[in-house]
């Protein structure tokens, strides 16, 4: 499955000096992951994913938020230096479902 979106890029609030920061996927493209992937089998329910932002591809995991009842996608610090975005920027997103 691959899913392609424009997301705000965004701080967790718990963890704001660690510069945590995120995307979310749409409520409707996590409703579909949720059913493709069927019950968690990894740590935190998390899904492991290729993504790309700009020119920067790369191998991570998304994980199920509750509060925003949907995926969110962590963006490393190097890729949010590679493609110039932080936090309130929005970034458009391509991610394909790895499992």
């Amino acid at each position: 499955m691959i899913v392609t979106f424009e997301a705000e890029l965004w701080n967790w609030s718990a963890r704001r000096a660690d510069s945590w920061t995120f995307v979310s996927l749409p409520t409707d493209a996590s409703e579909e992951i949720r059913e493709l992937s069927g019950p968690p089998r990894r740590g935190f329910g998390s899904l492991r994913v290729q993504v790309t932002v700009g020119d920067s591809t790369w191998a991570t995991s998304i994980f199920p938020d509750k509060e925003r009842s949907c995926y969110v996608l962590p963006v490393k610090r190097a890729i949010r230096e590679a493609e110039s975005i932080e936090a309130g920027d929005v970034a458009t997103v391509r991610i394909e479902l790895l499992e």
